[in-house]
């Protein structure tokens, strides 16, 4: 062996693979704390969907026909797809994730088909002349898919789809001329008191 030359140093190639590991988890742990924490669900979002709908259950309340009361909410329901899916993509960009990130996306699936079933419905009723039921039928799918799809959000959400069901079964066994009201309460009410709760817990 050479005293001249300087002796190698194992430790130190086992310092750096120790410094990576550190960085590797580090990044893996701040990558997992963005995506549990963003809830999919946007609360400020939430709150502007159930302001939209109290403004139609108020124009739907002063409707003359059928068809004038359904076309009120045919609308309101694509004024709030539209609301929530561009509050989903502000909260998304917020968290630095992309909008059908894994949360997003099985939200996003998940809550597909009750809407789908409920428009389906909407034509078979209407065809039928049993409107009455339909504050019930869409209160009652939309929770269901807000409960489903709030598998994969924070507890807030499926809490939020429980009281609509709620909404929808007691719309379902109350007088027809109570409808409206029932809407304004889940879609408008619900909506809001558990939109502020996630802006206020889960970052907007």
């Amino acid at each position: 062996m050479n005293p001249c030359r300087p002796a190698r140093r194992p430790w130190r190639r086992s310092e750096l693979l120790d410094e990576q590991a550190v960085e590797n988890l580090r990044f893996i742990r701040e990558t997992m704390e963005r995506s549990t924490s963003f809830t999919a669900v946007p609360g400020k979002g939430g709150v502007a969907m159930g302001i939209s709908a109290l403004v139609a259950a108020g124009i739907a309340a002063r409707t003359t026909t059928t068809e004038m009361w359904l076309a009120t909410w045919g609308l309101e329901a694509l004024v709030a797809l539209a609301i929530g899916a561009f509050a989903m993509s502000l909260k998304a960009r917020a968290a630095n994730l992309p909008m059908l990130s894994g949360a997003g996306r099985k939200f996003a699936l998940n809550l597909s088909p009750p809407l789908f079933a409920g428009a389906f419905l909407t034509v078979a009723l209407y065809r039928l002349g049993l409107v009455s039921l339909l504050p019930g039928v869409w209160l009652l799918l939309y929770g269901v898919g807000v409960v489903t799809a709030g598998a994969f959000s924070v507890r807030a959400v499926p809490a939020m789809g429980v009281c609509l069901m709620a909404v929808g079964v007691a719309a379902l066994f109350s007088p027809a001329s109570w409808g409206n009201a029932f809407m304004a309460a889940g879609f408008g009410g619900v909506q809001i008191l558990f939109g502020l709760l996630i802006t206020r817990r889960h970052g907007g």
